[in-house]
């Protein structure tokens, strides 16, 4: 089964509060991106490890390089959980091709997940809802329910309270610049001010949205960062709708 876990981009990005946990409750809208995606391959196989050993897969990655070990993959971590919990799981032999680059926000490391979920779930027939598959990679990655539904949301709390909106952006081109720096969220999340946030849910008129659709990162992430305000104002001056 080869599936094609796809991107997202946030339009607008309002941080409005600090939990007791340590998280922030943000306001955003999440955009599925098909044009950028992994590559993931899933089979089931026999005689790679058994249960009780707790090995029951090969893994084989290609494209861009990623700076962890096989076993901290979002892919290998859904396995493994999901195996724990539905014992029909079997082995499976994995093979993954890295596109999407990562430390952009773009979400690939959680769509891979969500995907390998999905993937798990036809191929030994647990029947489980898109809501079920929600809630069991929520534990891997805030955003990771959102690439099960892979449609347009509004996204509260740690962007895992997903409301469906009708916004369609199909009309315009997206232009993606991924300069050699990476962002971490805990870099990003450094120094961040508070704001009273925004109505995004509201997208009747998409041209009233874009001009609302702040991303409060831009004040903590230009000025460590420089050159990504730069490609910003840049392509505001080639005349960006947003």
């Amino acid at each position: 089964m080869k599936l094609f876990p796809n991107c997202k981009i946030n339009i607008g990005l309002r941080v409005v509060r600090k939990r007791e946990d340590g998280y922030h409750d943000l306001e955003t809208i999440f955009y599925p991106v098909m044009g950028l995606h992994d590559e993931l391959e899933v089979e089931p196989v026999s005689g790679i490890g058994n249960q009780e050993s707790g090995i029951g897969f090969s893994f084989i990655q290609e494209g861009l390089a990623v700076d962890c070990k096989a076993e901290d993959n979002l892919i290998i971590k859904c396995y493994q959980r999901m195996r724990t919990r539905y014992p029909q799981i079997g082995n499976v032999r994995i093979r993954f091709r890295k596109n999407i680059p990562f430390g952009a926000g773009l979400g690939g490391g959680s769509s891979d997940a969500a995907h390998m979920a999905i993937a798990l779930n036809e191929l030994f027939a647990l029947g489980l809802s898109k809501e079920q598959l929600a809630a069991e990679v929520r534990v891997l990655g805030a955003d990771c329910p959102f690439f099960v539904y892979n449609t347009p949301c509004y996204a509260e709390g740690i962007g895992d309270i997903l409301t469906p909106i009708p916004l369609d952006l199909s009309g315009l081109r997206l232009i993606m610049i991924k300069p050699h720096c990476g962002v971490s969220t805990r870099e990003a999340y450094a120094g961040i001010r508070l704001s009273d946030g925004s109505d995004l849910s509201n997208v009747s008129d998409l041209s009233a949205l874009l001009s609302r659709a702040v991303n409060d990162f831009e004040q903590t992430v230009f000025p460590l960062h420089p050159e990504i305000g730069v490609i910003k104002q840049r392509l505001l001056d080639a005349g960006a709708v947003y």
